[in-house]
């Protein structure tokens, strides 16, 4: 099994990555999804969080309300690292049950956007970077997601530094080019993991 970190900062791209890697035959573990599921309504995860935060982050129907947790942890340091403490073990859990059900000679990409900022790096065979320019990001994530200019910045700011990510990265994708272009890379990068699996 060979095990691949795939990382980027928020708008970097990352998404369209992992997609062309499972297309290609890769086993994704996305933890920003593994993360949803931990605090779907009726986990020990959900109920851990209101604990922490009250009920003022969930919604009306009993889901997390991850726009207004969003709001409160990324605006102070100390409630981020509450929820982390809260989340990553779980993450990390479900993340490892779903590893153990992955193919033995399977390419196993581990999708974690918080792999620099938690120094996640020597878990894998190989880190992948996906790497965006600042400006570029805050584009994406206005355009496309509809978040203020400034919403983005902060989250741009409470993430790894692309220079940090790109120091931990065996291999770095540029998605500052065209999606034929990332691609090209997405594909180059397939044929050196399936080489390495051999």
């Amino acid at each position: 099994m060979l095990r691949v970190g795939l990382t980027g900062g928020i708008g970097s791209g990352k998404s369209e990555v992992s997609r062309r890697l499972v297309a290609l035959g890769a086993v994704l573990v996305d933890a920003d999804a593994v993360a949803r599921e931990v605090v779907e309504p009726g986990t020990p995860g959900l109920a851990a969080v209101v604990e922490e935060f009250g009920e003022q982050v969930l919604l009306p129907g009993g889901g997390l309300d991850r726009e207004r947790l969003g709001a409160i942890v990324f605006a102070d340091d100390a409630r981020r690292e509450r929820l982390n403490a809260i989340v990553h073990p779980l993450v990390g859990q479900r993340m490892q049950e779903l590893v153990d059900d992955a193919p033995a000679d399977a390419i196993v990409i581990y999708d974690v956007p918080l792999l620099t900022e938690n120094d996640l790096a020597g878990l894998y065979d190989l880190v992948v970077v996906v790497d965006t320019p600042v400006e570029e990001q805050v584009r994406r994530l206005t355009e496309l997601r509809g978040m203020s200019e400034e919403a983005a910045r902060a989250r741009i700011a409470a993430q790894a530094t692309r220079e940090r990510r790109r120091a931990i990265a065996d291999r770095i994708i540029d998605n500052s080019g065209t999606l034929e272009s990332l691609l090209a890379q997405v594909d180059d990068l397939w044929a050196d993991l399936t080489r390495r699996a051999a």
